[in-house]
């Protein structure tokens, strides 16, 4: 496998997945299959682990939207996670299942650059999410050394500005701004329900397609929101980035994504 095989797949994972087990053994032996028909980048979340560190030092932290705020400790917790444990526990089970990985974070060689997001006039009220980015360039160069090496980079989502500064930056958010500036050929959010549903609790609910009309009669209605509604509104953008294809998938439904739902503009 190498780069010539043409444009990469990019996996998001959240941090939900990375502590199940099972989940977690179906997304490798998929990646094993993908690797085969592509480069793959992996970019990871971990909300969850950034949550039960938060608890372990007695912090809560805030969401608004489904996005985290990010106090100065929170900005630690972010990096002690991210680019720390989780980032090199995944480069380990790569290895455990024959994949070259080397684990990243955004602000390594610039590649995701941003500023620090402006309050948001958020149901009236002015909400400052601390050291939240908002990307402003993507640089791929050193993402696209590593796939012309046959090595999978596994990129942790923090972000870095003009000063030097470290920002949290949202995982899915990242994933899209890569696939689209890697003109990737498919971009896949890995989730354990594995698709879009109109009620969570029912599987006949399920969609198959969602385009930008559905999305926003989703969020009107209340069916799509927090992670999932940042979920869809990334695919979309990616897919006006140029991005090919972009899906909602079950870690064991990576490749024929036969319950998966497709993202399309």
């Amino acid at each position: 496998m190498s780069n010539e095989n043409g444009s990469p797949i990019v996996v998001k994972i959240g941090g939900s997945l990375i502590e199940d087990a099972g989940g977690m053994a179906a997304l490798w032996a998929g990646l094993q299959s993908l690797r085969e028909q592509a480069p793959v980048v992996i970019v990871h979340g971990g909300g969850k682990q950034m949550s039960d560190m938060a608890d372990r030092l007695d912090h809560t932290p805030r969401r608004v939207q489904g996005r985290r705020v990010t106090t100065d400790l929170d900005l630690e917790i972010a990096q002690w996670t991210m680019s720390g444990a989780l980032n090199t526990q995944l480069v380990a089970q790569a290895a455990k299942h024959d994949l070259t990985a080397v684990g990243l974070s955004g602000a390594d060689g610039c590649q995701v650059q941003v500023t620090k997001r402006p309050p948001w006039d958020i149901d009236g009220e002015s909400v400052d999410f601390g050291w939240v980015g908002d990307i402003e360039a993507i640089d791929p160069s050193l993402l696209e050394s590593l796939l012309a090496q046959d090595v999978m980079p596994i990129v942790a989502p923090l972000g870095i500005d003009d000063e030097g500064q470290l920002y949290n930056v949202n995982a899915d958010t990242v994933a899209s701004a890569l696939a689209g500036a890697l003109r990737a050929k498919e971009l896949l959010f890995v989730t354990g329900i594995g698709g879009v549903r109109r009620d969570a609790e029912n599987p006949d609910s399920h969609l198959d397609t969602c385009d930008a009309e559905t999305f926003d009669l989703g969020v009107e209605e209340g069916w799509i929101e927090g992670g999932m509604r940042v979920k869809m509104k990334t695919a979309l953008d990616a897919l006006r980035d140029g991005v090919s294809r972009a899906f909602v998938c079950a870690p064991d439904d990576l490749v024929s994504r036969s319950r998966a739902t497709e993202v399309v503009s």
